[in-house]
C-alpha cells in the first residue's frame, strides 16, 4: 500500500459510524477488493469449544445461535432468508469501532470474529451478512457489499445490496436502520462504489453502476481470506 494510503487508514480515530467520507474516496482508488466464497461453514464441537475457552460462554452460543439460523433458514424464500439474515446480526451485533473493538484503525472480521465479540462495525455487519447469505444459496450475482455515504451522519458507511434481478432497484440491508427498504427510499444514503466476488462497480445511481473489472486483484481482504481459510468460515 503507498504512502497516501497508509495515512488515510492511519488518520481513522475517530468513533463515529465509519471513516471519514474523504478516507472513503482515498480508499476506493487506493484499494481493489475481492470477496472470498467460503466453501462451507465448519460448526464443530472443537471450534464450538475454542470460541467458549477464549471469548466466554455468551460468545460460544451466538456462534450456536448462527449455525441454527443457517439451519433453519436453508429452505425458505430468499425474501424471508433476507429478513432472517438481517434481524440476526442486527440484533446479534453491537456497533464498536475498530481501533476500540480491535485495537486497529481498520480491521475487517470474520462473521465467527463479529460474533464472537458481539460486536463490529459497519464493514462487519455487512461482511457477516454477506457471507451467510451466501451459505444460504443466495447468488453472489444478486448482492452487492456497497460503500455509501450517510448524508445526516455525514459519514461514510457500509451496507449489503440485493437486486432479485439484473438491473433492478437494490433492498438494502443496514445496521443503521434495521428494516429493509428498496435502495430509492433510502435518500440517507449516497452511494459511492460496491463490490461482490465477481465485479467492482462505481456508482452512477442508487440502482445502477458502471462496472469497473474483475475484483481479483486482491489487497485489503487478504487477512480476511486467510483467517476464514484457516477457521473454515
Amino acid at each position: 500500500m503507498d504512502t497516501i494510503c497508509q495515512q488515510a487508514f492511519a488518520n481513522r480515530g475517530s468513533k463515529r459510524p465509519c471513516s471519514a467520507w474523504l478516507q472513503l474516496i482515498v480508499f476506493l482508488f487506493c484499494l481493489v477488493v475481492v470477496v472470498v466464497s467460503p466453501a462451507g461453514l465448519d460448526f464443530s464441537s472443537e471450534l464450538i469449544a475454542k470460541v467458549e475457552m477464549k471469548y466466554g460462554k455468551h460468545a460460544s452460543n451466538r456462534v450456536l445461535a448462527w449455525q441454527g439460523l443457517i439451519q433453519s433458514a436453508k429452505n425458505l424464500p430468499e425474501k424471508e432468508k433476507l429478513e432472517r439474515v438481517n434481524d440476526f446480526f442486527n440484533q446479534q451485533l453491537e456497533f464498536v469501532d475498530d481501533d476500540e473493538l480491535w485495537g486497529l484503525v481498520d480491521y475487517w472480521a470474520t462473521p465467527l470474529e463479529a460474533l464472537s465479540k458481539g460486536a463490529g462495525d459497519c464493514e462487519d455487519y455487512s461482511i457477516a451478512k454477506y457471507f451467510t447469505l451466501i451459505e444460504l444459496g443466495v447468488p453472489d450475482s444478486k448482492m452487492r457489499i456497497t460503500y455509501v455515504k450517510a448524508i445526516e451522519l455525514d459519514q461514510a458507511h457500509m451496507v449489503l445490496t440485493y437486486f432479485e434481478k439484473p438491473g433492478s432497484i437494490p433492498a438494502v440491508l443496514d445496521n443503521l436502520k434495521p428494516a429493509i427498504s428498496p435502495a430509492s427510499m433510502r435518500r440517507d444514503l449516497l452511494p459511492v462504489y460496491s463490490f461482490n466476488g465477481s465485479g467492482l462497480w462505481l456508482a452512477k445511481s442508487r440502482g445502477t453502476g458502471k462496472k469497473l473489472g474483475g475484483s481479483d486483484r486482491l489487497n485489503k481482504w487478504g487477512g480476511l481470506k486467510s483467517r476464514m481459510r484457516v477457521n473454515k468460515f
